[in-house]
């Protein structure tokens, strides 16, 4: 399917997936100094996301797997008229005990239709449009490579003597796990960031493939370096660190959550300020026939933790710079 029937049947799955790209990537870097801002999430070149750092390679990785998770899901689901389980080698032997059935997610449509809309906005031949089709496509092979073989087992009296298997895709928060380990080792690349001039586009194109030739599909890459996420930036919509919430004191956090002040405020050149805020949630709720649930209004007062600034403005001193440096690359 194509044209203006495909776009209304799939538009709706591709938002969705977009969004749920979006959320992933705001989980992923809550307590990092940049938490994936909304107004960085432009994914075309033509206006908006024309940077090319370490953080725009899991904006493109993770928004691409978003739309090709959701149509896949979709797709398995019955939710198209014209997809359906792959059922491709279905009664095959799969190994020792246990043979391919059931209803594997169709990874291969969910792949097809998220590169027609995903990488339609891609429009340039430069090397950043090279970059962010790169990103994408990693982001669907993140795809692949998180999904698991799930089982249900055959036999008299239940003795599992031959097992039916089929592929399901994980859940998102693995496939965002499994991309934040891929920005982490994001490779950069020595190319020309200049747009292609009419003319040199064979060169240009060489160029790009030369640069390629030795980075795996799966990896993510970028062209430059991340700015200092701890000032704010106008022209990069990025408000800086100012006001930014941190965690402290809790034993059921993380190592990286509890470092949160220090990574966000203190190595930025900011002090750590404590509000008490009153929180008001539902509480002492009640089923009542038929059929209705009635709560009451219970009011909290829990301690918050926030980067300020400090007197005088002081900037960060020479081993919080080093810092910020080693944290940009």
């Amino acid at each position: 399917m194509t044209g203006p029937k495909a776009f209304l049947t799939y538009a709706g799955s591709v938002q969705v997936g977009a969004q749920s790209g979006i959320h992933e990537c705001k989980h992923q870097f809550a307590w990092e100094r940049w938490n994936c801002p909304e107004n960085t999430l432009q994914l075309s070149t033509h206006n908006g996301l024309r940077s090319a750092t370490r953080q725009t390679s899991f904006v493109h990785g993770i928004s691409a797997a978003g739309v090709m998770y959701t149509l896949t899901k979709n797709c398995s689901m019955g939710d198209f008229d014209n997809c359906g389980c792959d059922d491709s080698r279905i009664g095959q032997t799969g190994g020792r005990g246990w043979i391919w059935g059931g209803c594997s997610d169709n990874v291969a449509f969910g792949e097809k239709i998220s590169k027609q809309f995903v990488d339609a906005l891609e429009g340039g031949q430069d090397s950043r449009a090279a970059i962010n089709l790169h990103n994408n496509e990693a982001g669907r092979l993140a795809i692949k490579a998180t999904m698991r073989r799930a089982c249900k087992c055959h036999g008299v009296s239940g003795s599992c003597s031959i097992q039916t298997c089929w592929m399901q895709l994980a859940d998102f928060r693995a496939v965002g796990n499994y991309l934040k380990m891929k920005y982490e080792h994001a490779k950069m690349l020595e190319m020309d960031k200049k747009p292609t001039r009419s003319g040199n586009s064979a060169d240009n194109r060489a160029a790009i493939a030369l640069a390629f030739k030795s980075i795996a599909r799966t990896e993510l890459v970028y062209l430059e370096d991340s700015p200092d996420y701890c000032v704010k930036n106008r022209s990069l919509g990025f408000q800086g660190l100012e006001g930014r919430e941190c965690l402290k004191g809790n034993k059921n956090m993380s190592l990286w959550e509890r470092k949160s002040c220090r990574r966000l405020c203190y190595e930025c050149g900011l002090k750590v300020v404590e509000k008490r805020i009153e929180v008001v949630s539902s509480c002492n709720c009640k089923f009542h026939w038929c059929c209705t649930v009635k709560c009451d209004k219970c009011t909290q007062v829990v301690t918050k933790y926030y980067c300020a600034r400090k007197q005088g403005g002081r900037k960060p001193h020479n081993k919080a710079k080093r810092r910020n440096r080693a944290q940009r690359h």
